[in-house]
């Protein structure tokens, strides 16, 4: 027998011994899971971005083990169950990639994505933008929109544009003396930087994390210094933590 199906069953009989000998699994309910999950969620990409594989082999497992919890719960509601879940996605698949289990041509990874918009409304979606979810962070929010209408060629031609419209999103919100429609402009300056990245092909929330990270690495190892030499940061003025965060920058580039 093929060695996945043999790790999954074991996985799958694992959750029903749960379920049914566990207090606290057998308490667990669709709403109770739900921060749970986005907090593995979470856990994951943090492991993606750290470029730690072995952590990232644990992530994995444990949200295939909240998969399975969904569709344990589902099962004794009579609801939906993995079997189900399973078949549903595979047949989607199946229908979304006519290039592959069917006779359509794609020349490329562009005419993949524009296909795949216009499968969604044949399946009776009503808008391109209906798969957004509304929890979604704000910075991916944005990037999910400007993929999604640019699969059915709502987009700018050139990058050129896009960055004369990230110069006039600024000059608007410089200009604005409301605070409230500062906030508004802001946004939109905020959307325009994001629509940018996309056509550097570079990813908005990656690199803003790095830059957290980045930040996080200097602050920690600048109050190591301070710490050192007997010193307080609240002790200090704006200057004379700058010497000691040029010094973290410093320490950091030439650790690389």
């Amino acid at each position: 027998m093929d060695k996945r199906l043999v790790a999954f069953e074991r996985l799958l009989n694992i959750m029903d011994d749960l379920r049914e000998k566990c207090p606290w699994d057998r308490k667990q309910t669709f709403e109770t899971l739900r921060h749970l999950t986005i907090e593995e969620s979470y856990e994951l990409t943090d492991a993606i971005l750290e470029k730690d594989y072995s952590a990232l082999k644990g992530e994995i497992g444990d949200l295939f083990l909240h998969l399975v919890f969904y569709c344990k719960i589902g099962q004794e509601q009579n609801l939906f169950d993995v079997t189900s879940v399973l078949d549903q996605i595979s047949e989607k698949l199946v229908f979304r990639h006519p290039h592959i289990y069917g006779d359509l041509e794609v020349l490329d990874e562009e005419e993949v994505k524009k296909n795949w918009e216009k499968l969604k409304l044949k399946e009776g979606k009503k808008s391109v933008l209906e798969g957004v979810p509304n929890s979604l962070p704000a910075m991916v929010k944005a990037q999910r929109i400007q993929e999604k209408v640019r699969g059915i060629g709502f987009d700018w031609d050139n990058k050129d544009d896009v960055w004369n419209k990230v110069l006039e999103e600024l000059q608007e919100f410089q200009t604005e003396q409301d605070q409230d429609k500062r906030e508004m402009e802001f946004g939109d300056l905020l959307f325009s930087l994001i629509n940018y990245a996309r056509f550097e092909n570079i990813n908005p929330e990656n690199a803003l994390a790095r830059t957290n990270a980045k930040f996080i690495r200097r602050f920690t190892q600048m109050e190591k210094d301070v710490s050192a030499e007997e010193k307080k940061l609240s002790d200090m003025s704006l200057e004379e933590m700058d010497v000691y965060w040029e010094k973290a920058k410093t320490q950091e580039k030439n650790a690389d």
